[in-house]
């Protein structure tokens, strides 16, 4: 993977960048001057960020893997150590699919019905491959998203679900708590 060096990142226009942000050169921007990219971040090959108005937001600590897309009109936030594994789709709008509008954005937006939601993924939220999350979803913090799983509602903390459409299988431990908090301590300890 061939990465953007600090000098191509600062020239896509970011609304704001933070340290240590590995972007592979094979990456899609489109409205980067609505996206947000925190500290200790890596976006591999053939992604896809197209932040409408919305924008998109990008904590620290983030991890989105190859041919991913983060698309939508409204705001998609993606909180800190949460980590998005290879081909998922996250949306914040979508066309209106019962056949009384007409859809794609080549199409003037009085004759479309596009659904727009804010998405949100928790702090440590992991998305297994495959898995397509729908406008408006809200995953909170630890879940864990199984592997080709279609999410179209929310779900609360610490829970892992999977399946089309994506259900509640069980609980997940929450020991990545106290590992963040080793973890941010040991950074604080080493400056």
């Amino acid at each position: 993977m061939a990465l953007l060096n600090a000098e191509e990142i600062a020239r896509l226009g970011f609304a704001s960048c933070g340290e240590n942000v590995y972007i592979s050169d094979k990456v899609s921007f489109y409205g980067a001057e609505n996206i947000h990219i925190g500290n200790n971040v890596r976006i591999d090959d053939f992604c896809v960020l197209s932040a409408g108005k919305g924008g998109i937001v990008i904590g620290n600590h983030v991890h989105i893997a190859v041919y991913s897309s983060l698309i939508g009109a409204e705001k998609i936030t993606l909180r800190s150590y949460s980590n998005i594994s290879s081909r998922v789709s996250i949306y914040s709008s979508s066309d209106d699919f019962s056949g009384c509008f007409m859809t794609n954005p080549m199409v003037p937006e009085k004759y479309t019905n596009v659904i727009k939601k804010p998405t949100v993924i928790g702090e440590h939220v992991i998305i297994g491959c495959g898995s397509v999350i729908l406008p408006g979803v809200d995953l909170q913090k630890g879940c864990a998203v199984g592997a080709l799983s279609l999410v179209k509602d929310s779900f609360p903390e610490f829970i892992k679900i999977a399946g089309v459409p994506a259900k509640a299988i069980s609980k997940r431990l929450r020991e990545i708590e106290k590992l963040q908090m080793q973890f941010e301590n040991s950074k604080k300890i080493s400056e």
